[in-house]
């Protein structure tokens, strides 16, 4: 998409425009559904600071992905590659893709569950069908970049359309949900509500979205003066804030349903998706709630499916300099989450999908330290941006970021090691 000097700042603005939704997408899969519909119904609003705060970490460091991308012409990983030992740069790259996959089980399971609850198809079955993804991917993907921005925009207005519906009738207490909005120390000393905060941080700063958001906003063209740049850093940074915007509400939305049509009726034991499908409906008294719950929650699934793969892509031209054909990545990336998700529910049987949706949001969450680290590193270093490098004062709330997201992995260890 050109980037015409002297155009107005509204068509500039949607030159720019899509990049910064690909990479919300991950911030509202179905990952997110499993942990904000738990921590709603159990916790009620106490935990919608902690969606709070991980959108704003989510802006920063979208925010500085973008400007990686743009400043170097690298993105992350081949930044990776080039600054760090071949040792270090394999290792980073396995722990990335081992997020890719964390990431796609969680798209696997979402999509699986949707289809379940809208067509009565089993979820093992559910679990297989969704291999057949890898054809949607291949047709987006050869008509071009911007039919795939578009087809994950009307996803994600459909999923915030639906939502808007159900919290409509499920009349939030929209004083306690503002009280919600302020962290409180209860969440550290509970090991179960920290559990699932580190889940609702897993499931909105993703791993693997730094590394897609630092090469796909390459696909606009500028030019290479600071100014331009410079330009295109402040277009690209408000593309990304504004589709983070809509996930932080979609997030909300999750978990204030959860907290208004469960919790505040003494339902505190609604954790599963599947539960809350038939629930919603009796409960709010609106006969679409239910189906438009898991239309939501299948175009989620898909709009995931497809940020996923062009990040399994990225990452390993960037780390390995080794380019598949579309439809092989996709494969193997799909069977890797495929498997897990069969075994667990072909043994354990359909009930644990939701537990294994939230186990693999915070394996997510783990893995972020290595991605973020570097990224905060990068940005920060004179000698790769030069003029663009972060401020201290950016740079200071970087780290911040990242040592918060490390210490919410630490306390969370030792509460479980505690018991």
């Amino acid at each position: 998409m050109p980037f015409v000097h002297g155009a107005s700042w509204l068509r500039k603005m949607l030159a720019f425009a899509g990049p910064g939704y690909l990479v919300a997408v991950g911030y509202m899969d179905p990952g997110n559904w499993a942990t904000d519909i738990g921590a709603g119904s159990k916790f009620g609003y106490a935990l919608l600071s902690v969606v709070l705060i991980s959108n704003c970490m989510a802006m920063l460091l979208q925010g500085l992905a973008a400007k990686l991308g743009i400043v170097t012409g690298r993105d992350l990983a081949q930044a990776c590659r080039s600054q760090y030992s071949p040792r270090a740069s394999f290792l980073l790259w396995v722990l990335c893709e081992i997020a890719i996959v964390a990431c796609d089980l969680a798209e696997v399971l979402g999509s699986a569950v949707a289809l379940k609850l809208l067509f009565g198809l089993p979820l093992l079955a559910g679990v297989l069908l969704t291999g057949l993804d890898v054809l949607l991917v291949l047709a987006l993907q050869g008509r071009g970049f911007r039919w795939v921005e578009i087809f994950v925009i009307t996803l994600t207005a459909t999923i915030a359309g639906c939502f808007a519906y159900e919290i409509f009738f499920a009349r939030p207490l929209w004083l306690e949900a503002a009280h919600g909005y302020l962290p409180q120390l209860e969440i550290l000393r509970n090991r179960e509500m920290l559990y699932i905060a580190i889940g609702i941080l897993g499931a909105t700063v993703m791993p693997h979205n730094l590394y897609l958001h630092s090469s796909i906003v390459q696909t606009r063209a500028f030019g290479s003066s600071a100014a331009d740049r410079r330009e295109a850093v402040r277009y690209a940074v408000f593309d990304s804030t504004i589709a983070l915007f809509i996930a932080l509400f979609i997030n909300a939305a999750i978990l204030a349903l959860g907290a208004a049509a469960f919790h505040s009726r003494g339902m505190t034991g609604v954790t599963e998706i599947g539960d809350a499908y038939k629930l919603l409906t009796p409960v709010l008294g609106a006969s679409l709630a239910s189906t438009l719950f898991a239309l939501a929650l299948l175009a989620s699934g898909q709009n995931s499916t497809l940020t996923g793969t062009l990040a399994g892509q990225i990452v390993m031209e960037g780390f390995l300099q080794l380019r598949l054909k579309p439809w092989v990545r996709r494969l193997i990336t799909r069977s890797l989450a495929i498997v897990p998700a069969a075994l667990v529910i072909g043994i354990a049987g359909e009930g644990k999908a939701t537990a294994l949706l939230i186990f693999s949001q915070v394996v997510l969450s783990f893995q972020l330290p290595f991605a973020v680290v570097p990224l905060v590193r990068f940005t920060s270093d004179r000698g790769l941006m030069g003029e663009f490098a972060n401020s201290r004062v950016t740079a200071a709330a970087a780290w911040v970021v990242a040592a918060l997201i490390i210490g919410f992995n630490a306390e969370l260890l030792w509460l479980t090691w505690r018991g």
